[in-house]
Order: C-alpha cells, then sequence, then structure tokens
C-alpha cells in the first residue's frame, strides 16, 4: 500500500472506530429521562449492526430499535470459497443475540412504510415505531428485467448468489454438476454495484477449481465495464496460477444483451455463449425500503450528505451502506462499517444538541485469486472542502511473493473474523 503502512493503517481504522469518542460525546453515564431519545436502525448487515452497537455506546439512554427479516444472517464477504467447497456456509451465518445484550431491542420483521412527516415506521407484521432519528441500512436489491430475459423468476434457474445463503450452495452444486468441458459463465453487472472486487474473485476460486476438477473447462467473464477493482493484480494472479479464463471485456462484445434460462444460454452483441452453468449478476440498486420511503434518486441510489450520512431527501433520516452514494467509496462490507459509525456519531451529537464530528472513513477489502493468494486495498478518506477525499492507501504490491501473497489470504480470514464480531459480538 502506497503512503501508508500496515501498522499506520490500523491506526487509522482504530480513529474511525471511535470518531465521536471525543469532544464529549461519548461515553454518557445513564442518566434518568422521562422520554428516552428513540433511534430506529432497518437492516441487520454490516453497516445496522454497527450502527445499533455504536449508538448504544455513545449514550445508553437511547432507545434502540433494530428491525432485520431474517433471524440470521449470512455474510457475502468471504462467500465465494463456499463455491468451490473451500468454506462451510455455516460459518458465514451469524445470529442477534449478541446485540440483544447491549441492549438493543431487534425485531425480525420487514418494513413495508417509512412515514418521514410523521416519523413513524410500519412492517410487515402490523407493527408500528415512532423515532427520534431513523438509519436505514437495506443493502442492495435487483434491477429485475434490465438484462432482457432475466427476471426473479430467472433467477431461480441461473442463480446470481449476491444474497449469501441458498443461493450460494445453488451456485455450488452447478460448478459440481457441470460437465468436463462446458464453460463457466459469469455475467457481471455495471457499475456501481456491491463488492466490486466479487464478481472477479468468484471467477478466479472457480478457475481454480476447475483447474482441479474439471481442466478442459474454462471460465469467461462477459463484462460490460472496461476495466474493474485491482484489476492489474487479479490478472496478474490469473497468469501465475495459470488458469483457464477468460475475461471479454464491453469494448470487445462482453456486454450482455439477452438471457435465456430455458435454453441456457446468454447472448452479447458478437456471440451467443450456452452452458448449463451460468450465473448471472444483474445490475443494482438501493434496497426496496429505500424507494418506497423516497430516498432514491432517479438511478436508484440515496444521495445523503457525507458528513453526517443524513438523507438529502428526507430530514432526520440517515443512509449507509450500499444504499447511499458516498463517492470514492466502494459498495463494501467496510466502507458500512465506516459509514455506520460515522451516522451514529452525529445522530448522538444531534440528540445532544452538539456539533456533529469532523469524519474520517477507512475501506479494506481482501480478495482470493486461490486459497493461499490474497490481494487487498485500502483506503483512508476524510472530509475536506465538503466531500470525500483521499488521506492515504493503495493496493497489494505487483510482483510480491507467494509468501506475501499467502499472509495476504491469512489476513482476510482475520479480517472477517474480526469485523464479524465487531458486528454481532
Amino acid at each position: 500500500m502506497s503512503n501508508v503502512t500496515r501498522r499506520n493503517f490500523i491506526k487509522l481504522t482504530g480513529g474511525v472506530a471511535a470518531v465521536g469518542l471525543a469532544s464529549g460525546l461519548v461515553p454518557v453515564r445513564a442518566r434518568a429521562q422521562a422520554t428516552p431519545h428513540r433511534v430506529v436502525i432497518i437492516g441487520g448487515g454490516y453497516g445496522g449492526t454497527i450502527a445499533a452497537k455504536y449508538l448504544r455506546m455513545a449514550d445508553p439512554t437511547i432507545s434502540v430499535t433494530l428491525i432485520e427479516r431474517d433471524h440470521n444472517y449470512h455474510s457475502c464477504p468471504l462467500s465465494n470459497p463456499v463455491i468451490v467447497g473451500l468454506r462451510d456456509l455455516k460459518v458465514q451465518k451469524w445470529g442477534y443475540d449478541g446485540l440483544k445484550k447491549h441492549g438493543i431491542n431487534v425485531v425480525h420483521d420487514t418494513v413495508t412504510e417509512i412515514d418521514a412527516a410523521k416519523s413513524t415506521i410500519k412492517t410487515a407484521g402490523s407493527l408500528s415505531f415512532s423515532y427520534d432519528k431513523c438509519i436505514v441500512s437495506p443493502g442492495i436489491d435487483f434491477k429485475w428485467g434490465a438484462i432482457p430475459g432475466y427476471d426473479e423468476s430467472a433467477a431461480k434457474e441461473l442463480p446470481h448468489a449476491w444474497h449469501a445463503g441458498p443461493q450460494t450452495l445453488q451456485l455450488k452444486s452447478m460448478v459440481e454438476s457441470m460437465e468436463d468441458g462446458e464453460p463457466f459463465i459469469i455475467v457481471a453487472p455495471p457499475n456501481p454495484f456491491r463488492c466490486p472486487p466479487g464478481p472477479y474473485e468468484r471467477a478466479s476460486l472457480i478457475a481454480w477449481y476447475l483447474q482441479r476438477h474439471k481442466p478442459k473447462s474454462k471460465v469467461i467473464i462477459l463484462d460490460p465495464k472496461d476495466d474493474f477493482s485491482k484489476m492489474p493484480l487479479f490478472q496478474e494472479g490469473w497468469k501465475k496460477m495459470n488458469y483457464a479464463l477468460e475475461w471479454v471485456a464491453g469494448g470487445q462484445g462482453g456486454k450482455v444483451t439477452r438471457v435465456d434460462p430455458a435454453k441456457k444460454t446468454v447472448t452479447t452483441d458478437m456471440e451467443e455463449y450456452k452452458s448449463s452453468a451460468i450465473n448471472v449478476i444483474p445490475p443494482q440498486q438501493a434496497g426496496k425500503i429505500a424507494a418506497i420511503a423516497g430516498l432514491t434518486n432517479e438511478a436508484g441510489w440515496c444521495p445523503v450528505n457525507v458528513k453526517t450520512f443524513e438523507s438529502e431527501k428526507h430530514k432526520n433520516i440517515y443512509v449507509i451502506g450500499d444504499a447511499c452514494i458516498a463517492p470514492d467509496m466502494p459498495k463494501s462490507g467496510y466502507s458500512a462499517n465506516s459509514q455506520a459509525k460515522i451516522a451514529a456519531a452525529c445522530v448522538v451529537a444531534s440528540l445532544q444538541g452538539k456539533p456533529e464530528p469532523d469524519p474520517s472513513y477507512v475501506n479494506t477489502c481482501y480478495s482470493l485469486i486461490a486459497p493461499d493468494y490474497g490481494i487487498s486495498v485500502a483506503v483512508v478518506w476524510k472530509f475536506a472542502d465538503g466531500k470525500i477525499t483521499k488521506v492515504s492507501g493503495g493496493t497489494s504490491a505487483k510482483d510480491a511473493s507467494a509468501a506475501v501473497r499467502k499472509q495476504e489470504a491469512l489476513y482476510a480470514e482475520g479480517w472477517y473474523q474480526a469485523i464479524m464480531s465487531e458486528m454481532f459480538g
């Protein structure tokens, strides 16, 4: 990484984790209060869980309710190894009991309405909540039909596996059952989308699996883009590993114009591809509730004040994680974690009648090209001149030794265990 050592990066990220802990914001001793401030958080993933915990850490007098549809969370980061048998889906599964121990009211239900004028929330289970502040962390949804022939029904035949869980196992079964000699086809999405390096990590690991179990097969990535996250490092890795992997860029005919689930074909402007093993990752937008609540723009994402993550559409509603527009920050789990801490600090400051803190932001992202071959990117930003401004960071060095790549793969597991413990512990 350029301009930042790993030791200094950890110090910087620690500073981000503590944003708002200075300036008198936290901790606050529990005090008698006739009507405690109420904060409702929607979404229990990388952003929502952290926002809930840091609110309670900052001011235990705040009543915090987290509304999440599912009783268990399956992490997308590090789910790609599940597809090729390197990891069990069980280690991607987390429960919410740890959050309850922090005094967070966890409700498993689906939010159907956010009334910004009345500051109320309604759920499919006929529950109603009032709030002083609301933090929305809904993740992503798909633009069904954006690729002709690929709708929600088609996804049952040609899985996206972009929400970890049953579709991850479906894709695993598809890889295992494909004929030796068939191509494995990945349809990559256009920007912006959740986890920018995700499709290319998936392609790498599947190529690793095919090399060992179906040597006549290869991976074909059909991509509407002409570049992608950590592209030089991925391409270097593919070459070093001697993978049978073909990346077709948008300018070379990689944009898919039609999908036919029945015929198991995908068509581009230049060619038709056929296989029993097709993974379509469709174009994306903010989670459904964001649109229902009027938090999205015409592109389907949520504009926010990047200093606080308060919505530009509705006051007292904050949007974090994949759903929000935070220029230069990727839609990643660690970005959501960082944004959640900033939003929590700003919510507490507002409720306490204090100035909002000056934020810093961080992201780090590990990708596996093989079980013992990892690469990464890490960036630290600050808020300056009304925008998110890069302070330092960079990617893994090119031409690194096998020992360094193996160490990066180990760091990936360490990162995962640490961040999940912070979310659910």
